[in-house]
């Protein structure tokens, strides 16, 4: 298998997207599979280094890489070490930037003999899971979409709501990062943004207009969003599926760093349903 790790793509604002695929070198075009990762998230992150090794011994062009201010960087894309790109992040940067590998992917001579521009798909954990909800409806090249754990409400997140006054008044509000205590800083840009572009960022509108095949996975024992969202998620179109993982929670039992060879039995259903979804 060939895996190139931290390829840098340049995108709209300023900072790289560090990128990293798995594929088995034959020659003959592939399906390409884009992993977007959530909110305090990376690419790196617990077992999806294990998940795209699955992806691409089952035949996939995968791809997973850093939303461009996710808080890591080129040199370091493990955690948060650029806390004022973090804080700076906002939801249309992270839909720029799925653009930006989009373009990539569609236009990148080297892997050319290996890719099959016209069947991209596109995974997303949590947050990540609403922005590929919202970019299938937006791009005609994703032509199948898969949320893992996903958001189905932008505008109820806690990153949104809560006293908008102090934060208003303050310029930032803090969340602490229960795994590395760093305090992670959201700028008042982040609500701004969304209020600007909420019609965009509407979850509900976006699913009911996709027309591509859609599969909906979540776990039954996530506390971070509940398997209520992804009820909804699929109650907006009947033709999507909906399947339900028993015992899993919110990042489908891995965690991070994950020493283990082989991912949870969990993750480990996630990615056979994904797989013969995809196929």
């Amino acid at each position: 298998m060939k895996v190139i790790k931290n390829i840098s793509i340049q995108g709209k604002h300023g900072k790289p997207m560090v990128t990293d695929v798995f594929y088995n070198e034959t020659h003959q075009p592939k399906k390409v599979v884009i992993f977007c990762h959530g909110y305090k998230g990376f690419k790196d992150w617990g077992a999806w280094n294990l998940m795209a090794a699955q992806f691409a011994n089952a035949g996939f062009f995968f791809v997973k890489f850093n939303f461009s201010h996710n808080g890591g960087t080129a040199e370091n894309p493990i955690d948060f070490p650029d806390l004022e790109a973090f804080g700076n992040n906002n939801y249309t940067k992270e839909l720029d930037d799925l653009e930006s590998v989009l373009d990539w992917v569609s236009s990148e001579e080297k892997f050319k003999n290996e890719i099959n521009i016209d069947d991209i798909s596109v995974i997303g954990h949590s947050r990540g899971g609403g922005i590929v909800l919202l970019k299938a409806n937006e791009d005609a090249r994703v032509k199948k979409v898969i949320s893992l754990a996903a958001v189905a409400d932008i505008g109820s997140r806690s990153s949104i709501t809560g006293d908008l006054e102090n934060w208003k008044k303050d310029g930032v509000k803090y969340v602490v990062n229960g795994r590395t205590k760093q305090q992670m800083p959201h700028f008042y840009q982040f609500y701004e943004d969304f209020k600007a572009n909420e019609e965009r960022l509407n979850i509900q509108k976006a699913v009911e207009k996709i027309e591509i095949p859609q599969l909906v996975i979540h776990g039954d024992k996530d506390t971070s969003i509940v398997v209520d969202e992804a009820h909804q998620i699929h109650s907006w179109n009947p033709n999507s599926i909906l399947e339900i993982i028993e015992n899993a929670d919110h990042v489908f039992n891995v965690s991070h760093p994950w020493e283990k060879e082989n991912v949870s039995k969990e993750l480990e259903e996630v990615t056979t349903i994904c797989i013969k979804f995809l196929k």
